[in-house]
């Protein structure tokens, strides 16, 4: 299956050797680019691509704000977030505004195909500099207290928050997609990011840690 990628990076030479190299990689076919962030929303708009490599650092508009909007039209699109930038808080508003993967410009061309694997099936991925931030901020909004409203789990999303009550009321997948008027590979992908965020690797944990927050339970 032949993925269909938008670049988006404010650096023209990093852009078109990216471009270069994606191209050169089996089943990729690059079907636009994109210089800035409100360039990225019109273009994704246009070409709807399965997947978006995202810069951060743009002007007009940032990565995180134009990885918002991309997803607030085209939930199912994985937004790759590819970048210099490590710091936490950069790292939790991409993976707050919905990006499903996060990689450093660093990262090899190995790491690269496989991060495009893995967001395209569905699937959350960081880079490993970044993945002890994403564990530590986990662990802390796992400490709270019971009211699911008090904070728990604040580098959820508002959907996924949603989708993870539900998950701990016992809803299967399908019945979620019913209840939230959403199809079935949106759905799929809240629970993966839900896995990622909240460092689990099944549903079970997650609606262990749920219920503990007090989710499941109103």
């Amino acid at each position: 299956m032949t993925r269909r990628v938008v670049v988006v990076d404010d650096h023209a030479l990093f852009r078109d050797g990216l471009i270069a190299l994606l191209g050169s990689l089996d089943d990729v076919e690059v079907v636009g680019e994109a210089g800035d962030g409100a360039e990225a929303v019109e273009v994704v708009a246009e070409v709807r691509p399965d997947v978006v490599v995202m810069d951060l650092h743009m002007p007009v508009m940032n990565g995180v704000e134009a990885t918002r909007r991309i997803l607030a039209d085209q939930p199912d699109v994985a937004v790759l977030v590819l970048t210099m930038l490590q710091d936490d808080a950069n790292v939790f508003a991409a993976i707050d505004a919905g990006a499903r993967g996060y990689l450093l410009k660093e990262s090899g061309r190995a790491e690269l195909r496989r991060a495009l694997d893995a967001v395209g099936a569905g699937q959350a991925i960081l880079d490993s500099a970044v993945a002890a931030t994403v564990l530590a901020g986990a662990a802390a909004s796992g400490a709270g207290g019971a009211d699911p409203d008090a904070g728990a789990f604040p580098h959820l999303t508002e959907r996924e928050r949603e989708v993870l009550d539900l998950l701990a009321r016992g809803l299967t997948n399908t019945a979620i997609a019913d209840r939230l008027y959403l199809s079935g590979k949106t759905v799929r992908n809240h629970v993966s990011n839900i896995f990622t965020k909240l460092h689990v690797n099944d549903r079970a944990a997650a609606v262990a840690r749920a219920r503990d927050a007090g989710y499941g339970t109103r």
